[in-house]
C-alpha cells in the first residue's frame, strides 16, 4: 500500500480474495490487516497485490471496516471502478475502442493494450449513463454486427480491451480439477426466438418493423420476444438476423468450486474444459464470466463461473 509516497507493508491475515467479472463490475480485492500506529492508510490510497513477485492487482482503497479488535477489513477496487461515473455523451463514427480511448482521456484513466474493434458505430446518444454502460453498449453492437466478443479489463492499473480469442489460458479443467460444480440450463434469461425491431419513419409517418424468428424454437418454447426501437433503419434486418442467431439458444451456467488457482485466469479468459455434464460432454474452451481467486494457508484456489448459450458467450 502507498500513502503520501510512503510504502506500507501491513501484516495481513490469511484469506485474501480477488474477484473479477466479465462486464459491468470492477475488480475487487478484500483483505484484513492488523491495525497499529504504523499502519496509516486512507481512502484513495493505492494497493498492489503480488504473488511470487508477480503483480496481479493494482487499485485503490474505497472502504475500511473495523470493530473492537485491532483488525481492519479493507476493500479496494481496480481502475474499472471509475467507469461507474455517469455522464451524457453523443458520438458519431467511432468504434468501441475509439470510444474507450475518448472516455479514458476525459476521465484521466490509464490505458494498456486496446485492440481495434473494427466496427464503426454510425451514431449514438448516451443520456445519463455510466461509462460502463456506454462502453458495453458499443461492445454489444460490435458483437451483434461482427460476432466478435471483446473483453474490457484492468491489467495491474491499465485498462485493456482485447478480443476474447486472444485471452486463452493454459488451464485445462477436468472432473478431478474442481472440488464441486453446479450446472444449470435455462430459457428464462437471454433466450429469444423472435426478434422484433422497429423504426419510426418520419418520412412516411409509419413504423417500419423488422422481424427474425425461429418457428422450430417457438413451437418448442413458445414466443420469447426481444424488442428494440431503432434510431436508424440502416442494416436493421441484418441486425435482427444476427440477434436471433445470438439469442436463439438455451443459456447454460456452470459454476466450478475450488479449482487449483491460476493467476492468469481472469473474467473473459477462455478456459479449457473436459467434463461430462449428463446431457452433454464439454470438450472445448469456454469463457469465464466470473472468477474469484482465494489466497489462504499458502494455497491458491478459485471459483469460476462459465456462462453462455450452448456455452457460446
Amino acid at each position: 500500500m502507498e500513502n503520501n509516497g510512503r510504502l506500507l507493508y501491513p501484516s495481513v491475515e490469511e484469506g485474501i480474495v480477488w474477484e473479477l467479472s466479465r462486464k459491468g463490475t470492477p475488480g475487487k480485492l478484500t483483505f484484513s490487516a492488523v491495525w497499529d500506529s504504523a499502519l496509516d492508510i486512507r481512502e484513495g490510497n493505492a494497493v498492489q497485490l503480488s504473488v511470487d513477485g508477480k503483480p496481479l492487482f493494482f487499485g485503490y482503497i474505497f472502504t475500511r471496516e473495523r470493530g473492537k479488535s485491532p483488525i481492519v477489513k479493507v476493500t479496494a477496487y481496480d481502475q474499472l471502478r471509475y467507469l461507474k461515473n455517469k455522464d451524457t455523451v453523443v458520438y458519431e463514427g467511432k468504434t468501441a475502442s475509439q470510444l474507450l480511448r475518448m472516455l479514458a482521456e476525459d476521465f484521466r484513466l490509464n490505458l494498456g493494450t486496446v485492440e481495434d474493434t473494427g466496427y464503426t458505430i454510425e451514431s449514438r446518444v448516451e443520456e445519463n449513463q455510466t461509462l460502463f454502460d456506454m462502453i458495453q453498449n458499443a461492445l454489444d453492437e460490435t458483437l451483434t454486427a461482427t460476432g466478435k466478443l471483446y473483453v474490457l479489463y484492468d491489467d495491474v492499473g491499465k485498462l485493456c480491451l482485447r478480443n476474447m480469442e486472444n485471452l486463452k489460458s493454459q488451464l485445462l479443467i477436468d472432473e478431478n480439477g474442481a472440488r464441486d460444480f453446479s450446472y444449470s440450463i435455462s430459457i428464462d434469461r437471454q433466450t429469444y426466438d423472435k426478434i422484433k425491431l422497429a423504426y419510426d419513419n418520419e418520412k412516411t409517418g409509419k413504423r417500419d418493423v423488422y422481424i427474425a424468428q425461429s418457428g422450430e424454437s417457438i413451437n418448442r418454447w413458445g414466443v420469447l420476444q426481444y424488442f428494440e426501437s431503432l434510431k436508424s433503419p440502416t442494416g436493421a434486418q441484418a441486425k435482427a438476423d444476427a440477434l436471433l442467431n445470438l439469442y436463439n439458444r438455451e443459456t447454460r451456467t456452470l459454476d466450478l468450486k475450488d479449482v487449483l488457482g491460476d493467476s492468469a485466469v481472469r473474467a473473459g479468459s477462455a478456459v479449457g474444459l473436459y467434463l461430462s455434464l449428463g446431457d452433454m460432454t464439454v470438450n472445448r474452451y469456454l469463457v469465464a464470466e466470473k472468477v474469484k481467486h482465494k489466497f489462504s494457508d499458502n494455497q491458491h484456489l478459485m471459483d469460476v463461473t462459465l456462462v453462455g448459450g450452448d456455452f457460446i458467450a
